[in-house]
């Protein structure tokens, strides 16, 4: 009779577990345009709860209007500046795009080619050499490769407005979390240790502590050197000032610094004539490239130190497989494997560590008297 309940039961799991794996892949496949975005949501209300805390306690002890301050302050950190960024964009490329369909009757002559040192005079013998060819046939030339470069930025323009609309889910599921953070908190510490007993509640506050370690130590301290930086560039002068904010938060992120973007601006402005300007960035560059010496260790009080190679990897393969939303995710999702992984490495005891425990615990021997 054994033999045969166990027979029986054999088929009735094997179908529980494929039910069960079909209903996980359903509701994956229903919830997978909304995943990236809770994801960032997550990452943003983790990283912030801190202070929803404390401006809950400053307006009265209202979660409403705490809620509503941290939203308008999500608001002025992502969408304001990702609004600028696609009109400063749009209004660059103005001007490239006239002159790629209308064609140039007048190119410019470049005479600040020459105070290029050393291979100034060269690039302006080259490109009147060109001119000589005519302007037409220049164009005519470029033409097949700007219309190639002008069809992959209309390629990435569907990036950008998936972009936007993580944006918007990121802001709508950081509402949810910051009314029911709580809530939200306690039932997934209840099915981690439904999962994994006390082990998987530990894992869940690692994983709480690595997020905020990389979002507060490296997240914003991109942010407060790439902001200030595109500051300098704006009272300096330098045109296209907010592409280079947007390029220094690229090169913050991947751990960088803002200078390889603030000195091309400087030698630029001592080469134009305006020394002036010229001092006054440079000043302020050195100030933005050692705040990074200041900031993160403030920031970072959990204890997370995370290895250089991982944030690299975590920026780069996060924005080549989720896109921009990517520069956020990628380093967080590397950042909770390497905590939980060396936690769970930790754990298990050296080799001397076991043989020396074994020895004390072992009974005494017996006395052959």
């Amino acid at each position: 009779m054994v033999d045969l309940r166990q027979s029986r039961d054999v088929p009735q799991t094997m179908l529980s577990v494929l039910f069960l794996a079909i209903m996980i892949i359903a509701c994956l496949w229903v919830v997978q345009p909304f995943i990236l975005g809770f994801a960032w949501a997550g990452t943003v209300v983790i990283a912030t709860w801190p202070l929803l805390l404390r401006l809950e306690r400053v307006l009265f002890g209202r979660r409403s209007l705490a809620v509503l301050a941290m939203m308008i302050l999500l608001i002025l950190l992502f969408i304001i500046p990702v609004a600028l960024l696609i009109n400063s964009l749009v209004d660059s490329s103005g001007p490239v795009i006239h002159a790629v369909t209308t064609g140039v009757t007048s190119p410019p002559d470049l005479a600040w080619l020459h105070t290029i040192p050393l291979v100034g005079d060269k690039l302006y013998t080259g490109w009147h050499n060109l001119l000589d060819m005519g302007g037409s046939a220049i164009m005519a030339k470029l033409r097949p490769y700007v219309g190639a470069t002008t069809t992959w930025f209309v390629g990435q323009a569907a990036h950008i407005g998936r972009f936007m609309l993580h944006c918007g889910l990121m802001l709508l599921f950081s509402a949810l979390l910051y009314w029911r953070g709580e809530k939200v908190a306690l039932g997934i510490r209840h099915f981690a240790v439904r999962l994994a007993a006390s082990r998987g509640d530990a894992a869940v506050l690692l994983a709480g502590q690595a997020i905020r370690a990389v979002a507060l130590g490296v997240v914003v301290t991109a942010l407060v050197q790439a902001v200030l930086g595109g500051i300098g560039l704006a009272v300096a002068g330098v045109p296209y000032a907010t592409l280079f904010t947007v390029l220094m938060l690229l090169t913050c992120l991947v751990q960088l610094g803002p200078l390889p973007v603030l000195i091309p601006a400087i030698i630029w402005l001592y080469w134009s004539g305006d020394s002036t300007w010229g001092t006054v960035l440079l000043v302020w560059s050195v100030i933005v490239a050692t705040l990074d010496n200041f900031i993160r260790p403030v920031l970072i009080r959990m204890g997370a130190d995370l290895p250089l190679i991982l944030i690299l990897s975590g920026v780069i393969g996060g924005l080549v497989a989720f896109g921009m939303i990517g520069l956020f995710i990628g380093p967080v999702l590397l950042a909770v494997s390497w905590r939980l992984f060396s936690a769970w490495v930790n754990e298990v005891p050296l080799p001397q560590e076991t043989a020396s425990r074994a020895l004390n615990d072992a009974p005494p021997p017996d006395d052959p008297a």
